[in-house]
């Protein structure tokens, strides 16, 4: 928009004009951006026609809303009005996955993408879908995502009427589970949490279970692993000495028998794997500096993240199940980044199996996971790199989408961006927002705009719009720190009873 005054010829006229003493007009003008012709007859509008903000359902057809026949609330204009975005980009109908991307700590991207879930699931968008669709949420960064069962206290009665107007309940998820990993060096598991510890269930896996799902390859998802071809050939070979040490035995035996030696930790496999057995296990041609590759690599695996696999007595009934609530949160940010690594890639990896195993897109599975740069670089490969591009590539006919965010969309695998139907973005780097997965950005303006943008200001653009759209999220209904957290129910007076 512009604003001058016209009858000056000089930038001091300005000062003539508050003065009273040059005759001027204020005259503004402002650039429009055309997203919808209807009827589709393309001449310029007449000048001096008159142009009018759009409100109601002037606005639903201004950004094609009216056409579409399933769609979800993704936010609220300045103005407060609803902004929608359509459903069937979202559920695998027409397209599937979200793209978020932002300054770290400013762009809201978790917040965000938590509130996409809240929408999908807290109104009628999902219909009968509703009741059967799952999420997975990996908790990366503080301890914001372990309190989503739990009413905000800070919530006050603008911030409700910013939910009543996009058709929502201003409360918290109402079916979530909470997982954080067990502690290290502790017999009997209790999460490794700071501030919550009621309604959280640890979690590790056991000796069994890693050893017949072929889980070994997650121990080596660094870049510098990834690289090591011979590497990968003995981590292939020990993982089919593990699979058939599985299928022997019980069961329900959390523990393993490999080369004639029970094992109960996964500290007593690495043990083994250092002595003669391991090279029974792999080719001829591997050579000794390859096995003590793999050896180095996988102590290193063991000291951030050998909690996590356990075969004593007591160690069964700690997995992570998500088919008993709609929303599950897994903890993994205490986490060292092999065994965050390992959590994700596993977890994935057992949720694509589990989908294709099903045969249909129904019902429903979000994943919602931050660090994409971390998990899915451009550069190099990993285990978690081929599950995240399966389900960016194959994930919509499988009924997954995955709503992933990122500092810099430019680092990322950039099949995953592109397979993203939704793209947001909230405060980005000037010089990130110049490079070309940001071309959805429109023009220059609109590109400066996303370097300014506050928190909880974000840009949408999606498939049936020809303009991304900036809006504003409501403050989160559901608790993201202990302070805001109140207790999941009212607290019954000890003294009621001899009330008289």
């Amino acid at each position: 928009m512009r604003k001058r005054y016209e009858g000056a010829q000089f930038d001091t006229d300005a000062f003539r004009a508050a003065a009273g003493t040059l005759p001027v007009d204020v005259s503004y003008a402002a650039h429009v951006q055309v997203t919808r012709v209807d009827p589709e007859v393309f001449v310029p509008p007449h000048p001096g026609d008159v142009a009018r903000v759009a409100h109601g359902d002037d606005l639903l057809r201004a950004l094609c809303f009216d056409r579409m026949e399933r769609r979800v609330a993704v936010g609220l204009t300045r103005s407060g009005e609803p902004v929608y975005a359509n459903l069937e980009f979202l559920d695998g109908t027409r397209g599937a996955h979200a793209s978020i991307s932002g300054v770290s700590g400013v762009a809201t991207k978790t917040s965000y993408a938590t509130f996409l879930l809240y929408s999908l699931f807290h109104s009628d968008a999902l219909d009968r879908d509703a009741v059967n669709s799952k999420a997975l949420i990996f908790n990366v960064k503080g301890e914001d995502l372990l309190w989503l069962d739990r009413p905000n206290t800070r919530l006050d009665d603008a911030v409700r009427a910013e939910y009543v107007r996009l058709g929502l309940p201003a409360g918290p998820f109402q079916s979530v589970d909470i997982y954080a990993p067990a502690k290290r060096r502790v017999d009997v598991p209790i999460p490794d949490t700071g501030t919550r510890q009621e309604g959280i269930q640890p979690y590790f896996w056991t000796l069994r279970e890693f050893a017949g799902e072929g889980l070994l390859r997650f121990c080596f998802a660094e870049e510098e692993d990834a690289r090591q071809a011979q590497i990968w050939l003995v981590i292939r070979s020990v993982e089919r000495a593990l699979d058939r040490a599985a299928k022997e035995g019980a069961p329900d035996d959390p523990g393993l028998e490999l080369a004639r030696v029970r094992l109960d930790s996964f500290h007593a496999l690495v043990e083994l794997l250092d002595d003669d057995p391991l090279t029974h296990m792999v080719p001829a041609s591997v050579g000794s500096n390859t096995l003590d590759a793999f050896r180095r690599r996988l102590h290193i695996a063991a000291q951030h993240m050998g909690h996590l696999v356990r075969g004593s007595a007591g160690a069964r009934g700690h997995g992570i199940r998500w088919d008993e609530h709609q929303v599950t949160v897994i903890d993994i940010h205490p986490l060292h980044s092999t065994a965050q690594m390992f959590v994700v890639g596993v977890l994935l990896k057992r949720m694509m199996e589990q989908k294709e195993a099903q045969g249909t897109s129904r019902p429903l599975f979000f994943v919602v996971l931050d660090e994409l740069n971390k998990y899915a670089p451009r550069e190099g490969w990993s285990p978690i790199r081929d599950v995240l591009l399966d389900i960016a590539e194959r994930g919509r006919s499988l009924g997954v989408s995955l709503f992933g965010a990122q500092q810099t969309a430019s680092e990322v695998e950039r099949r995953v961006v592109v397979n993203a139907a939704l793209k947001v973005v909230g405060r980005l780097d000037a010089a990130e927002a110049e490079r070309a997965e940001y071309g959805f950005l429109a023009n220059k303006t609109t590109r400066l705009r996303a370097t300014m943008l506050q928190p909880g200001s974000m840009i949408v653009a999606q498939p049936d719009i020809s303009t991304p759209i900036l809006l504003r999220f409501p403050f989160p209904a559901w608790a993201t720190r202990p302070s805001e957290a109140t207790s999941p129910g009212t607290a019954r007076d000890p003294f009621a009873r001899f009330a008289e």
